[in-house]
């Protein structure tokens, strides 16, 4: 077990780096943007899903390859990076599809794509695994215990608080696309700007290595 004291410390560090909004924070709202409450939510859910299956691997030693291999973490960064940028350029390509009725109305997406597509974004999101093999190893003690599960105990305290927190972001933005939904050419602007906004999260993470 981790101790209650390093515990609460890694909870008061998740806390601040997850409330700031990073890329994982801006998908989620350009998700809402362009597809609506149900599939931000979703997009949540599959986001965390990669970022666990992250968090596993780091916690079985794939960290400790990225931290030492600068070749293994820039085709991670590039990988994530060149997804989102496409997701993003096929939300501009796809705006007019907003466009099916007058109001918010529009044809959801299958949620196995959207869980999908948002699963392989958390997955390639360097910034989570820079954070499990960096940060994780000053919360854990190896006088408490094995420090893989450790690891795996801090790390789904974090996704535990993340899914809160990017729950509220997606919520407030699919709000906010319903306002604009009113009017079809509203939304088919919203559309193609969500897809600007993932286009550019992918951007700045292929440019900076920032993340969720």
């Amino acid at each position: 077990m981790v101790p209650a004291s390093d515990l609460l410390a890694f909870v008061a560090a998740a806390f601040v780096i997850i409330v700031v909004p990073g890329p994982g924070v801006l998908f989620t709202i350009g998700r809402a943007l362009t597809l609506g409450r149900r599939a931000a939510l979703l997009s949540v859910l599959g986001h965390a899903a990669g970022v666990y299956v992250a968090l596993v691997l780091v916690a079985i030693g794939l960290g400790t390859l990225l931290s030492a291999s600068a070749l293994a973490l820039t085709v991670v960064k590039f990988a994530g990076a060149l997804y989102l940028m496409y997701l993003g350029i096929q939300a501009i390509r796809q705006r007019s599809a907003l466009r099916v009725a007058l109001g918010a109305t529009i044809e959801p997406a299958p949620h196995a794509r959207v869980l999908r597509q948002s699963a392989i974004v958390g997955l390639t999101n360097p910034k989570a695994i820079v954070f499990f093999s960096a940060v994780l190893p000053h919360f854990a003690d190896p006088a408490a215990g094995s420090l893989s599960w450790q690891f795996l105990l801090l790390g789904t305290v974090f996704l535990a608080i993340a899914l809160v927190s990017d729950s509220a972001w997606a919520l407030l933005a699919a709000s906010a696309r319903s306002w604009f939904a009113r009017s079809p050419r509203r939304l088919e602007a919203v559309g193609g700007a969500g897809g600007v906004m993932i286009f550019g999260v992918g951007a700045s993470v292929a440019l900076t290595g920032s993340g969720d």
